[in-house]
C-alpha cells in the first residue's frame, strides 16, 4: 500500500552501506499539522538512494512511500521506505518524462487497436 506526504526537508544523512552490501539513507520530512510540526524520518535503500541528490534542505516535497514492519529478538520495528520524492510545486525531476501532446500520438493511432493480443 503506497501512502504520500507533503513537508519541507529538514536533513539529509550521508548513505551507509553495511557489510552484507544493502545501503540505506534517511532523511527527515517537517509535515505542518495543526499547532505541532512533525518530523518523519524517511529512507531509501539500496539503488534509490541517489534519488535524494536531486533536492535539498528546505525544500518542499512531496514524498511517496511504503511502510514496513518486521520482528527482531521480539521486538517490532517499523520504516517508512520512500520510492519517489518530487518537488511540491510539481516540476518534472530529470528522471520524468515529458507530457505527451496529441501532436505526438501517430495520426494512424485507432488501426493499432486490433494489434493487442490479449
Amino acid at each position: 500500500m503506497a501512502y504520500d506526504l507533503t513537508g519541507k526537508i529538514k536533513t539529509i544523512m550521508e548513505p551507509k552501506t553495511f557489510g552484507s552490501g544493502f545501503t540505506v539513507r534517511e532523511f527527515v520530512v517537517t509535515v505542518e499539522d495543526g499547532k505541532y510540526p512533525q518530523d518523519i524520518v524517511l529512507q531509501f535503500v539500496q539503488d534509490k538512494v541517489s534519488m535524494l541528490d536531486s533536492v535539498q534542505s528546505g525544500q518542499e516535497v512531496t514524498v511517496s512511500f511504503d511502510i514496513r514492519g518486521r520482528e527482531y529478538n521480539g521486538r517490532y520495528f517499523n520504516n517508512l521506505q520512500a520510492w519517489k520524492v518530487v518537488p511540491a510545486d510539481g516540476a518534472a525531476g530529470s528522471d520524468d518524462k515529458p507530457p505527451v501532446s496529441d501532436a505526438d500520438v501517430p495520426a494512424d493511432f485507432d488501426d493499432y487497436e486490433d494489434d493487442i493480443p490479449f
